[in-house]
């Protein structure tokens, strides 16, 4: 028959399964999903057209030091000098200690490679711009002047911005036309900055273009001692979970679910479980009432009655297995026991004796008394009955 739940056995299921759903989907939406191939971020785990895997991979196979930077730019620490960051289309926005710690990474001889118009925000003294429509067709933009940037690649094709002229006169415009710049280059401090309108030259489907890949060299610089930090912290990539939930008041949130689902489970357990009688202990170890007995028999220094007990016991079985009267002495009962048993006969009977003696005598020590007791305890234990136990006779 299946078995039919209680309202509260439903209640208590439900109530799980919310939960689940809930960590899942917080899991999902919040945790370090890495960026999959119908991604549009130029990201370096994205194998899609739009993607950036190629150009990363690439830069390992030329030789670069190059590594994903999966945490805030307010990390992005000295020695600056010959240390590249990508920032390829960030989908987030930088906060005041992110872009107080760009500027001095610049300062210190940094350099950004920044792309697409949402950089603007990271970048000091950048001026905004419109870029073009993701379904526009790329345009071939020429070098409009003489600059490492422009070494090897005549001409470049990306994305086009809509009217982008920077306004500052230290911003310099590499690459262009009359109707919109496409590389923009200004100096902060000791470092540099190169802004791309477009990630195009850095992507799976445009670093195949004329001069493209020229231009991100360029823009990177030698491989030799140079390090290549790709940005994927403001692409939404946190390294793991739990590093992306903590600055968040998530921790407490999950900390209170923890203990209202540990309390549902208590008075669950203590409502529903079976009523037993609590169990009440034994007022007396095992062990105790011989301690106790022997304690009392050393304080009292009656080691004689301790023989007396020992003694009455051990003639009491030799004489109902050597079929002997109770009263037989203790001559008699060691020379059967040496004729049926095979016992020595003079130490069973200095036994016997000597308990006999110490029995009757109440000045018997305590060291006399437990010797006496351990030997008639082995002349009992080569009987194979065990001391405080009967044994049947056989039939």
């Amino acid at each position: 028959m299946p078995r039919h739940f209680d309202p509260t056995d439903r209640q208590l299921l439900i109530g799980t399964g919310v939960l689940l759903v809930l960590l899942v989907a917080a899991a999902a939406l919040f945790g370090p999903a890495q960026v999959t191939g119908r991604a549009a971020l130029p990201s370096s785990y994205s194998p899609a057209w739009g993607g950036a895997e190629g150009a990363y991979l690439l830069l390992e196979n030329l030789g670069y030091r190059v590594e994903r930077w999966e945490r805030p730019a307010s990390e992005l620490t000295a020695p600056a000098s010959r240390t590249v960051w990508i920032l390829a289309d960030p989908s987030l926005a930088p906060n005041a200690d992110d872009r107080e710690a760009i500027h001095r990474f610049l300062e210190a001889g940094g350099r950004v490679l920044a792309t697409g118009a949402s950089a603007a925000k990271f970048l000091p003294g950048a001026s905004a711009f419109t870029e073009g429509a993701p379904w526009d067709y790329w345009e071939r933009f020429p070098a409009l002047i003489p600059s490492p940037l422009a070494r090897g690649a005549r001409e470049i094709t990306l994305l086009p911005a809509k009217n982008w002229h920077p306004r500052s006169l230290s911003h310099v415009t590499i690459f262009g036309s009359g109707k919109t710049a496409a590389v923009v280059s200004w100096h902060v401090g000791s470092g540099q900055i190169v802004w791309w309108a477009a990630a195009t030259p850095l992507t799976n489907g445009g670093i195949r273009q004329p001069g493209n890949l020229a231009l991100l060299l360029n823009s990177i610089g030698p491989a030799a001692g140079t390090r290549v930090l790709w940005d994927e912290y403001y692409h939404g990539v946190r390294g793991t979970l739990w590093s992306f939930l903590w600055p968040t008041p998530a921790p407490w949130i999950l900390a209170q679910f923890g203990l209202a689902f540990l309390a549902l489970l208590v008075t669950y357990s203590r409502r529903q479980g079976p009523a037993r009688m609590p169990a009440e202990p034994s007022r007396l170890a095992p062990l105790e009432f011989v301690e106790t007995l022997g304690d009392l028999y050393f304080a009292a220094r009656a080691g004689s009655s301790a023989v007396e007990t020992s003694c009455a016991r051990l003639r009491f079985l030799l004489a109902r297995q050597l079929g002997l009267p109770s009263g037989a002495r203790a001559e008699e009962i060691s020379r059967a026991a040496s004729q049926r048993l095979g016992w020595d006969e003079a130490s069973l009977a200095a036994t016997l004796g000597s308990g006999e003696r110490a029995m009757r005598n109440p000045a018997t020590s305590n060291e006399e008394a437990l010797q006496l007791v351990r030997e008639m305890h082995e002349w009992m234990a080569r009987l194979q009955i065990e001391p405080g136990k009967g044994r049947k006779e056989p039939r």
